[in-house]
């Protein structure tokens, strides 16, 4: 993958370095060789998004002195995105965690040290303690280099493991879900769930694998919380008792969270981009009588608009382009229709890739799963930054019409309202209803000119109030 780190092969040793493999072999006596063969390796927090600078520490998924082999994942780390698995390239011992759960770390900064050997966890930990000052400020700087006299380090690179699924073996002498009472084994999104829902974990039973606490269980424990909270008389309390919705305390300062201060930085750069926006009124009688006849097999609206605008785009290829240098343009050679969800605390655009490719049965099986993913924060990078357009829809809240901020790094834009009856005249002179929606589209005026967007939303149009092409 594109993403992972790359991983520096150096002896424990300082005076030894690697040669290349043309230089004649080196001979080294036994003695050397046992220092050569121990090391220690750095688990560096990843890049797993273009945009992401610092990382959260979910939960670590291995405890201080497990085994671990190479592609197992071993930490759930928070980009400023998505929750994913990463995964350790070499078998050794998790030796010392250095930025504990709910930590921050910079990108590249070191959150634990592997062991290859047992015999070396001792050492490992030694180096982390020497470091703890560096490392227990969860926004520090990665550790500096150690004192000559300790062993060399080896980074040790991190990525999204292959699978997502893991189990935990852990004892229950405290806590079902407890590793002898020193932390509570809880899934990822159970315990991101169990933050929003003001839930303590200690006290929430699991039904998971061996016990461990999955997002059901903080679920039926925040209901039953609720349920006890309630007074018999609560019915009665006048409307005019009603205060701020729950767990909004008025008048405190909120600090971003990792997605917001990513949504910000987004915005901000949107702010150098000179842009300008057309709107255009699409009758959707027929849309909406095709959605009726095949949404019983899964199709949804979202994978209807994402299908006409890929159709469309094909034919307008200079709106599918992008523009990131301010000297040259790209013509995109897929069209990857992004649409933006709402999620608590920010906003995705997971990616509909090859829309105008894809049958619309498939594309809206896939959107349902994006969409399972990204309420999940599990995502994978190249399922929510390839969007080559991107989809904005209101619709389902009653909004008419609205303008969209564009994303840096595409070309276009297109916010959708609700299709709602109106009051036409008809072609024969008579006064008639259909329904029609307002489509906004805002697109970079370097690249793309009036006249294209024009063009664009007339061939939308056709394809909308004719969708027989939608169905193949």
């Amino acid at each position: 993958m594109a993403h992972l780190l790359h991983t520096t092969f150096l002896p424990s040793t300082s005076s030894l370095r690697r040669t290349s493999s043309s230089a004649s072999p080196i001979h080294i006596s036994a003695r050397r060789r046992a220092s050569i063969e121990a090391k220690i390796r750095e688990i560096t927090m990843p890049v797993l998004s273009s945009t992401m600078t610092e990382g959260e520490i979910v939960s670590w998924i291995k405890y201080e002195g497990d085994k671990v082999t190479k592609g197992e994942g071993v930490v759930v780390v928070k980009s400023d995105k998505a929750d994913m698995d990463v995964e350790t390239f070499h078998d050794g011992f998790l030796a010392a965690i250095m930025v504990q759960d709910g930590g921050f770390a910079p990108v590249g900064s070191v959150i634990g040290l592997l062991a290859e050997t047992e015999d070396e966890i001792a050492e490992a930990r030694s180096r982390a303690s020497i470091s703890s000052s560096s490392a227990a400020a969860a926004t520090a700087p990665p550790t500096t280099t150690a004192p000559s006299q300790q062993p060399e380090i080896i980074a040790e690179p991190v990525g999204p493991a292959v699978v997502a699924t893991r189990e935990t073996v852990v004892a229950s002498s405290v806590h079902p879900a407890s590793e002898g009472g020193n932390r509570i084994v809880a899934s990822p999104y159970a315990k991101t769930l169990a933050k929003e829902l003001k839930v303590e974990l200690a006290g929430v039973v699991g039904s998971g694998p061996l016990g461990r606490i999955v997002a059901k269980d903080v679920e039926a424990a925040a209901a039953a919380a609720t349920v006890s909270a309630v007074p018999p008389l609560a019915a009665a309390v006048s409307p005019k008792s009603a205060t701020a919705a729950p767990g909004i305390q008025l008048g405190s300062v909120v600090p971003f969270t990792t997605m917001q201060s990513a949504v910000s930085r987004n915005m901000l750069e949107s702010l150098a981009v000179p842009t300008f926006r057309v709107g255009y009124t699409i009758t959707t009688d027929a849309l909406d009588a095709l959605y009726k006849k095949i949404k019983s097999k899964g199709v949804t609206m979202t994978a209807l608009l994402a299908k006409a605008t890929a159709l469309a785009l094909v034919k307008h290829p200079v709106v599918n382009s992008s523009c990131r240098d301010g000297k040259s343009f790209t013509y995109n050679s897929s069209i990857n229709i992004a649409v933006a969800v709402a999620m608590d605390g920010g906003l995705i655009t997971p990616v509909l890739q090859d829309a105008d490719k894809v049958d619309i049965y498939s594309l809206s099986r896939k959107w349902k799963e994006l969409v399972d993913k990204a309420r999940a924060k599990q995502l994978q990078p190249q399922e929510y930054t390839t969007g080559t357009f991107t989809l904005s829809n209101l619709g389902m809240f009653g909004v008419d019409r609205f303008d969209a901020i564009l994303p840096p790094g595409t070309g276009a834009i297109m916010a959708v309202g609700a299709s709602q009856p109106s009051v036409v005249a008809t072609k024969d002179g008579r006064i008639g209803m259909k329904n029609q929606m307002q489509v906004n589209v805002t697109a970079d005026h370097r690249v793309i000119y009036g006249a294209d967007l024009a063009s664009f939303l007339q061939t939308l149009a056709k394809i909308i109030e004719d969708p027989k092409d939608l169905t193949f």
